[in-house]
């Protein structure tokens, strides 16, 4: 679903490596001041300015179809709900549903969002892909969850119980002797008894949120068996992109292989940012500490790693670095963590020459907004961002 934006994504920051050396962003750091839980969050400031228009849309500029996917538009209502910005996330959330939902996104009458939206081969501007991306649907749908609890207004619980309904719907199946597994999208993703699967595509926090918000749903479930597929695929502690069911049991995806890059790079972070009051807590992170090791060996997050066989090449752009950053932390690893760090530091301070990449920028902002403490998931999947304590 999402093969081309990434490998977009990889040539473009593949050639922005060979301009950005590690002297230099150590020099950045040096410089650069670290931002607290508190007060202007010049890094979300950026992402609002540089990535999301006055109407709403978060554009990622890496592609000649200025596509925008309904997995930005979630993460910056995520991105927008820490920072308190309630007219922003109106703005993303009403372009979502009149753009990617095409106006049907209201309790009574939900449909899914479309996945990809931007410059069409006749030049006009509009859906591309009618398919949705279910994590993407996760996102919107916890987004809207916590901020009718943090902001106290029902209309975004209806709305975010819509959509996780439709999401339990469409976008959910039940493997034989499993139970629960979130597919992809709804389309495309089941063929001649192979059920491919994204394992980067069901973060615990909000799966345990949905648990608790809507009790009554396969969330619960789906969460024991998330942790069941990615211990199973991850045998050297490495995370692959894509996965598959076949034949009763987690394989070797048939069509991506058992490469782990762009996709997987975001299941470290996920598992940095769970509770550690959350019982899979450490089993998950022991399941993925083949990168822990790796970087400690190397300095370097691999760019790409085999989950079969651990063999490893390239290096991870600034991307890799914001999802490792509060994995790094939740393994008390203050080396990795020092390492995330500086590199991270380039986001904020600026490195000549080099514009923000949309990539960079969003697993960024969910590494250093998590590391500098504002914001956290309780046990139960809860955001708690910063403002509504410690901000006071």
């Amino acid at each position: 679903m999402r093969v081309g934006i990434r490998k977009t994504y990889v040539a473009l920051t593949l050639g922005l490596a060979a301009t950005l050396s590690f002297a230099a962003v150590t020099k950045v750091a040096q410089s650069a001041a670290t931002p607290g839980a508190c007060g202007d969050w010049s890094g979300y400031r950026s992402f609002v300015e540089k990535f999301v228009q006055a109407d709403g849309r978060v554009i990622d500029y890496s592609s000649p179809e200025l596509k925008t996917t309904s997995e930005g538009q979630s993460y910056g209502l995520f991105f927008a709900l820490v920072a308190n910005d309630r007219a922003t996330f109106d703005r993303l959330l009403n372009w979502t549903r009149t753009n990617l939902a095409g106006n049907q996104f209201d309790p009574q009458n939900m449909r899914l969002p479309s996945w990809l939206w931007g410059k069409k081969a006749d030049g006009s501007f509009g859906v591309i892909d009618v398919n949705s991306a279910s994590d993407s649907d996760l996102w919107i749908a916890y987004d809207l969850l916590q901020a009718g609890r943090l902001w106290k207004d029902p209309g975004y619980t209806q709305l975010g119980e819509a959509l996780a309904a439709q999401i339990a719907k469409q976008e959910i199946t039940t493997l034989p002797g499993i139970g629960p597994m979130l597919l992809p999208g709804p389309q495309g993703f089941r063929d001649n008894g192979v059920t491919r699967l994204n394992p980067s595509y069901l973060p615990l926090p909000l799966l345990r949120a949905l648990a608790r918000e809507i009790p009554n749903g396969p969330w619960g479930k789906l969460a024991d068996n998330a942790y069941k597929l990615v211990k199973t695929t991850s045998p050297l502690g490495f995370a692959p992109d894509w996965a598959a069911w076949q034949n009763g049991q987690f394989v070797v995806d048939p069509k991506e292989g058992d490469t782990g890059s762009y996709d997987a790079i975001r299941l470290y972070l996920w598992a940095g940012m769970t509770s550690p009051a959350d019982p899979l807590a450490k089993p998950w992170l022991a399941a993925l500490g083949g990168m822990r090791t790796k970087v400690a060996q190397t300095g370097i997050p691999p760019e790409k790693v085999s989950s079969t066989n651990g063999s490893a090449s390239g290096e991870g752009p600034l991307s890799y670095w914001g999802a490792l950053a509060p994995y790094f932390k939740a393994l008390g690893d203050e080396h990795g963590l020092g390492l995330a760090r500086t590199h991270l530091a380039a986001l904020d301070a600026g490195v000549p020459g080099r514009e923000p990449v949309y990539y960079d920028r969003v697993l960024g902002l969910f590494g250093t907004g998590f590391i500098d403490g504002r914001y956290r998931f309780d046990e139960a999947g809860r955001l708690v961002p910063s403002w509504r304590n410690a901000c006071d």
